[in-house]
């Protein structure tokens, strides 16, 4: 998948946007160099699974916003692990619980941990 000035503008704006709703310990990594299924994974975490969704349709109006329509959801209704699949970006909001569990960053420790802050 082809990066640009215009995805990384995308991503910052849902990294932002997580932030924006409370999300916790936001991780952004670029996993473009060591997988085909995206370019950037956002990895985040909720308090609670109200705020879980609301963080979660902050980032999808974010991407919308920038032209990135989600494909594809996974787990709202349960509310522990919510997937959200946009393709180039692909977010992954978390309670804390599963956070600590599936430990994506430690599953994907290759890729480049990106300074969303500094973007």
């Amino acid at each position: 998948m082809v990066k640009d000035e215009k995805l990384s503008a995308a991503v910052l704006a849902a990294a932002k946007a997580i932030d924006g709703k409370f999300g916790q310990d936001i991780k952004v990594l670029d996993i473009s160099e060591i997988s085909t299924l995206s370019d950037y994974f956002i990895i985040a975490t909720a308090g609670n699974p109200n705020q879980l969704k609301a963080v979660c349709h902050e980032a999808e109006k974010a991407l919308h916003q920038h032209g990135i329509r989600m494909l594809h959801s996974e787990g709202m209704s349960t509310g522990g692990w919510v997937l959200l699949d946009f393709g180039a970006v692909v977010i992954h909001m978390f309670g804390k619980d599963e956070r600590d569990f599936y430990n994506l960053e430690r599953v994907w420790g290759d890729a480049v941990n990106v300074d969303w802050e500094q973007m």
